[in-house]
């Protein structure tokens, strides 16, 4: 056991001081290439900013596969997939794609794990109860992945959130397989993209010098689904559950939105400013503390599924209800789904309340010299 955590912390040690060095040369390369997040109405940011950062994630997750990997045809499913994943967010940092175009690149990429790599979500037991997909199993998993994919990329909003939401992600599964004494593929990819992920971090944490951009979203995505993935088929989660409740706030966030567009009679692909991390900022928080709160939320969903998995199910069934209640509650009392109507304040009521009788005093003199 040792052996194996000093290996982890080598993995993790390397991948991270590697992406930490690379960073500010692909911060340059991004400039020159005009690879730049312009500020808009619809974003926090108000200068432009270089994109491209997930190039740097995506090589630290070359580097520590060559070192640490095992070449297999499923490693060569995810590394051909995962390319065309960067490659398609590469370009979109570059000159903006449309979403049809993107979402291509993402169903080709999925496809190709799941057929090429044979990477399949074939049953899912949650509860003690095993469900069979059949045939429907193939299509589950393609929907799994672009599920994975689009809930990170429109959760990056603000300055280290999709990073970080990501790296508390890594860090969970990582601590479960190696309490489990587990070190499969799907451990040596996990370890490798914490360590990526943190080196971009530290260039990304409010205040941010370099954004990860589509590149990093959808590539950050696609392995979030890929080790969940993984891990149903090396057993190192035997519960859909898990994972899906360590990235509860992309979810919850993404389907909210999808209903909040529908509501509007939207695209469902249409940007807007009413995500959670846009709720929290309206509250008159600033970037760093609203992403510090979704981090803490995040990490006591990811303390849930350490106590469910490795202690006491019904504990975590317990502290699952009672932060997904906590979230709802939020949810309610916010514009994350429908705006409510907007409350007056007691000088705005007063203020209203002078400016009727003042309209009412003119209209009286009207009709007085009309008369």
């Amino acid at each position: 056991m040792t052996t194996e955590i000093e290996r982890i912390l080598i993995m993790v040690l390397i991948t991270f001081l590697f992406v930490a060095i690379l960073i500010p040369f692909i911060k340059k390369i991004a400039f020159h290439v005009g690879a730049l997040d312009i500020p808009d109405a619809r974003k926090v940011h108000k200068a432009p900013m270089p994109r491209l950062g997930g190039l740097g994630i995506y090589l630290g997750f070359l580097l520590g596969y060559m070192i640490f990997g095992v070449p297999s045809a499923l490693m060569n499913s995810i590394l051909i997939g995962s390319f065309i994943i960067v490659l398609t967010g590469v370009v979109d940092d570059i000159k903006p794609l449309p979403a049809s175009v993107k979402f291509v690149g993402q169903l080709i990429a999925a496809i190709i794990v799941v057929f090429y790599g044979n990477l399949v979500m074939y049953e899912v037991s949650a509860f003690g109860i095993v469900v069979d997909f059949g045939i429907l199993a193939y299509p589950l998993t393609i929907f799994f992945i672009l599920g994975c994919i689009n809930c990170i990329n429109l959760i990056d909003g603000l300055d280290g959130l999709a990073g970080g939401i990501s790296a508390i992600y890594f860090l969970t599964i990582g601590i479960i397989a190696t309490m489990q004494g587990k070190f499969s593929l799907d451990c040596v990819l996990t370890f490798v993209m914490l360590g990526s992920t943190l080196g971009f971090l530290l260039h990304n944490f409010n205040p941010a010098k370099i954004f990860m951009g589509d590149s990093g979203s959808m590539f950050l995505g696609f392995m979030i689904a890929v080790i969940a993935l993984l891990g149903f088929k090396n057993v190192t989660m035997t519960s859909l559950i898990i994972p899906v409740l360590l990235i509860a706030i992309p979810i919850l966030d993404t389907l909210f939105a999808i209903l909040r567009r529908l509501l509007k009679g939207q695209s469902i692909s249409a940007p807007d400013k009413f995500h959670i991390h846009h709720q929290l900022l309206n509250r008159n928080l600033s970037q760093r503390t609203t992403v510090l709160i979704i981090y803490l939320i995040d990490m006591l969903f990811a303390l849930a599924s350490i106590v469910y998995f490795l202690k006491d199910r019904f504990l975590g069934y317990i502290v699952y209800g009672i932060l997904l209640f906590i979230v709802l509650f939020f949810i309610l009392k916010t514009n994350v789904i429908y705006e409510h109507p907007k409350k007056e304040s007691k000088e705005e009521k007063k203020e209203t309340k002078e400016e009727k009788v003042e309209v009412s005093k003119k209209q009286v003199k009207r009709n007085k010299k009309k008369k």
